[in-house]
């Protein structure tokens, strides 16, 4: 039995992605550590803010501080904020529509290496701010994506005992790693990978229109 979907955010609910490149590129192309938009889809997507300005830095030899990496990351949030007043994301094909139809009484979690600040605004906006029981970002832990510690403090506030019996909604290589080391099974959708990256998720669909929760509890059985 089917008991608790865990959403991705960026990338499944939103088509959020481009708008943390350009407010990447905006803080970090001034620094000379910029990095395209194939770059970002190879190395960068699936990491949270922080490990991601360490990343950054790495590939150019360098480390960034503590204290820099906070004002880095406020700065680049700050940018984000303002692409969202200007209208950038749109909700992705069937998201909305999923979480919608799903019943209060199974569990749903919103499990994401974006900044809850980053994420509040634009679930009200779409109407969903009350679908989640729970919401795991950023900020609740130390280890993000590839790393299974985001998914396993979902489940835990979740209070699901056989994670097998849950499913995971994600979009990229480092997100299937993460719910996969969970426990969880996971259904991938081809928003930001083709199929080929995705061949540890245990059903791939091109989109969440073709979704329903029979379909997710058909995963479980």
């Amino acid at each position: 039995m089917l008991t608790a979907v865990l959403f991705d955010f960026d990338g499944i609910i939103v088509d959020s992605e481009p708008m943390h490149h350009q407010a990447f590129q905006a803080i970090l192309e001034p620094l000379g550590k910029g990095f395209s938009w194939e770059v970002y889809c190879e190395m960068y997507m699936g990491f949270d803010d922080r490990d991601a300005f360490r990343a950054a830095f790495k590939v150019k030899g360098e480390k960034v501080s503590s204290r820099d990496l906070r004002r880095l990351m406020t700065e680049k949030a700050a940018v984000f904020q303002q692409l969202i007043q200007n209208g950038k994301g749109s909700p992705l094909p069937g998201a909305v529509e999923l979480i919608k139809s799903i019943p209060r009484k199974l569990p749903m979690a919103l499990c994401s290496g974006a900044l809850k600040e980053d994420i509040l605004p634009i679930i009200k906006n779409l109407g969903i701010e009350n679908s989640f029981h729970v919401i795991v970002t950023a900020e609740d832990t130390k280890k993000s994506n590839p790393d299974p510690a985001p998914y396993i403090l979902a489940l835990k506030k979740l209070g699901v005992d056989d994670p097998a019996s849950a499913i995971a909604i994600e979009d990229t290589p480092f997100g299937i790693l993460s719910a996969k080391g969970a426990g969880l099974k996971v259904l991938a959708v081809t928003n930001s990978y083709d199929r080929d990256y995705l061949f540890e998720a245990d059903a791939v669909t091109d989109s969440l229109e073709n979704i329903s929760r029979l379909s997710l509890e058909d995963m479980v059985i």
